[in-house]
């Protein structure tokens, strides 16, 4: 279990996050729709090695995830994504579940699948060079939600594939994400990403924790609750609540942006490391690096340059927050 420990601090390293670039092909093709590029496999693998050959990513990035479909793709020079990452001086990561689906019992609510076949996948994606895995799970906030039996079931398979990837020498992120959407204060989202992160961590017992990346949301108003909070204000009310829950041994906590616009997750995470905590705390961005990437590139071989340039300027922004000399002139000047 040394490699685990050893990988997942790598993954979390001082000044370093991780690049989320694994929306499935209906997401990412959505997304290309968006931006005005055809929604085909060639352009889902040239945004992705546009975002992997980022100059000096790796200065910013410890690993990117990546989806099944990239994972088995190749970059222009015939090298696989893996390889083409690793030698970059990246960690290769896969995302390994198969989507929510419908809750049998919990109308309305869903739970993240993905099980069968786990352990063979696992062995297939250690073989072409996965070090990490990634496992979402997706619980949302609103009359009566979520029930205990959403709760349990998503934290009892979060802390299977967690074992799994364990049994297969590979560092898992779990990521159980409290959505932002919905009416509910930011008190209301604290208790219940409590709720969930006791039930995960109780089903957790038994696997290696500072082996295991934690990808929590922060504690943030709901989108439509017309409440407002200052990155100080999400800062405390985040570092408290994962305090109180989170077992010291987990290797670090890297954050998702959950929607929140790129400079308020920035700003937000800035604000966490004026606090104290007994682990790690960075980012696991996907639409909080990448939006502005992909509206840079719109699919032109003739922006690649622009579209890295859009990416590396989100990334220096968050790793300013890290090492704490982010501030709003810092966003200025790089945007310019």
């Amino acid at each position: 279990m040394a490699d685990l420990a050893h990988t997942a601090a790598a993954m979390v390293a001082p000044g370093k996050g991780i690049l989320a670039a694994d929306e499935s092909i209906a997401t990412m093709s959505a997304r290309l729709e968006k931006a005005g590029v055809a929604p085909t496999e060639e352009n889902r693998r040239a945004y992705r090695e546009m975002l992997i050959t980022t100059p000096d990513l790796a200065s910013g990035v410890s690993g990117v995830i990546l989806c099944d479909e990239t994972f088995r793709q190749a970059v222009s020079d015939g090298r696989t994504f893996p390889e083409a990452m690793a030698q970059r001086g990246l960690l290769p990561g896969i995302k390994v579940d198969t989507g929510a689906k419908p809750l049998a019992g919990a109308p309305g609510e869903t739970v993240t699948e993905g099980l069968d076949g786990l352990r063979e996948r696992l062995a297939e994606y250690a073989a072409l060079g996965a070090r990490f895995a990634k496992w979402r799970a997706v619980i949302s906030i609103g009359d009566g939600r979520p029930t205990r039996r959403k709760v349990r079931a998503d934290a009892h398979a979060l802390a299977r594939y967690a074992m799994l990837c364990q049994e297969a020498g590979i560092v898992p992120i779990v990521e159980p994400e409290v959505l932002m959407e919905g009416t509910h204060g930011i008190a209301r989202c604290a208790a219940v990403t409590s709720d969930v992160l006791q039930e995960v961590f109780a089903e957790l017992d038994g696997a290696e924790l500072d082996g295991i990346v934690l990808k929590p949301n922060m504690v943030v108003p709901g989108r439509d609750s017309g409440e407002t909070a200052t990155p100080d204000e999400v800062a405390q009310a985040t570092v408290s609540t994962l305090r109180a829950v989170v077992e010291e041994k987990v290797a670090g906590i890297a954050f998702l942006s959950g929607g929140q616009s790129a400079a308020q997750a920035t700003a937000n995470l800035a604000a966490m490391q004026r606090l104290e905590a007994p682990w790690p705390l960075t980012f696991s961005f996907g639409r909080g690096l990448v939006d502005p990437a992909l509206a840079a590139w719109r699919g032109d071989p003739e922006r690649v340059a622009d579209g890295q340039q859009a990416l590396a300027h989100r990334v220096a922004c968050n790793t300013a927050a890290l090492t704490g000399t982010y501030t709003d002139a810092l966003e200025r000047e790089h945007a310019a």
